[in-house]
């Protein structure tokens, strides 16, 4: 048996390869995982632009200077064990390589799941190490994976970020500006923020992705990005950077003198991420999930945050597949070449903002 991996040149985002090597036995613990199905969005193009400074490159090491394998979420299938309490067959959620396998060493494994106890691994975040089992995961549905495969990170990003907000009081803000509003991590906060009362949530855009924004529901107003000049720059506002663009950034800040908080959270405009140099109003602030993850924890406990969690998922997923124009239609990619294409054309930045992509390196 062998796995084929897509590799990414970690410098350079647009030069990828396909690569192939053989199997190596598992050892006592280990497991092999069937890689079936996993989301292709601009969270993993962030992922992978952010890889040297937020650890990214290190979850699945490729043991070649200068390449990495980006990591993606989704679904894989238990398909060889040497651990006594993880079965073949069992379907599990987590972080994958773009890869068509993963081998796993299971650790801490329960009723819900377990971590990946692998050596490398042992110094990164914990909510990226840790794999649930379908059997038990209450967001799980089995009809609509892909939507959980596309949605579900990105979301419990949007939902964190509108929780941190709203525990800091909203920074005192009356309104909301969201940047890439078209991005579905920006619209899961907007879907979030809007049910919040007494602010206006405003979505920023290309002019091309202004009807989509506003048939979304969950903004108070869409602005082109070229018409900031719209907003009142006086009132007090919470800027959220789903773009990175340091431009819109500087533009932002010297435009919104009534700034309040401005949080950084992706970088889905790769070729335009950089220093943010001496800007007036507030720092910006980088988004990092799972410290507010660890705080609730600590206030609710781990079943406080799941049940407040999985009422806000079932909600918005719902929201999304809803009505005769969803917000996400879903296209498959299946096999090496295929993802190598998408990959591409998702880093371009290309496509239909209403398309969700699912690929898998396992031939049709």
């Amino acid at each position: 048996m062998s796995t084929t991996t897509l590799l990414v040149r970690q410098d350079q985002l647009a030069t990828t390869r396909l690569t192939t090597t053989d199997d190596t036995p598992l050892a006592e613990g280990q497991v092999r995982i069937r890689v079936e199905s996993f989301a292709l969005t601009a969270n993993n193009i962030t992922y992978a632009a952010l890889g040297d400074m937020l650890n990214y490159w290190q979850f699945f090491p490729t043991g070649e200077a200068g390449w990495g394998i980006v990591p993606v979420w989704g679904f894989g299938t238990v398909s060889e064990s040497r651990h006594a309490d993880v079965a073949v067959g069992e379907r599990l959620y987590g972080y994958w390589p773009m890869a068509d396998q993963a081998v796993l060493s299971p650790q801490r494994v329960n009723a819900a799941g377990f971590s990946d106890g692998a050596a490398h691994r042992a110094g990164l975040h914990a909510v990226y190490n840790h794999y649930l089992r379908s059997s038990t995961d209450g967001l799980y549905r089995a009809d609509n994976e892909d939507v959980q495969a596309l949605l579900r990170p990105l979301f419990i990003t949007s939902w964190l970020i509108d929780d941190f907000l709203a525990d800091q009081q909203l920074f005192g803000a009356q309104r909301m500006l969201l940047s890439s509003a078209s991005s579905k991590t920006a619209y899961g906060t907007a879907f979030q923020l809007a049910q919040r009362e007494g602010i206006e949530v405003i979505g920023l855009t290309s002019p091309g992705n202004v009807a989509f924004c506003e048939s979304l529901g969950c903004y108070d107003r869409v602005v082109t990005y070229d018409a900031l000049t719209q907003i009142d720059g006086a009132t007090p506002s919470v800027y959220i950077d789903f773009a990175g663009s340091v431009g819109l950034r500087q533009r932002i800040h010297a435009h919104c003198t009534g700034l309040a908080y401005s949080c950084s959270v992706g970088a889905s405009h790769v070729g335009d991420l950089g220093g943010a140099g001496q800007l007036p109003g507030p720092r910006p602030v980088m988004f990092f999930a799972p410290a507010q993850v660890k705080k609730r924890h600590a206030d609710w406990g781990a079943q406080g945050l799941n049940e407040r969690l999985v009422a806000s998922w079932n909600q918005f997923s719902t929201a999304v597949s809803a009505g005769p124009q969803p917000w996400l239609v879903v296209q498959h990619h299946t096999g090496p070449e295929a993802t190598q294409a998408l990959f591409s054309h998702v880093l371009a930045g290309g496509g239909d903002p209403r398309a969700g992509h699912i690929a898998t390196l396992l031939p049709g």
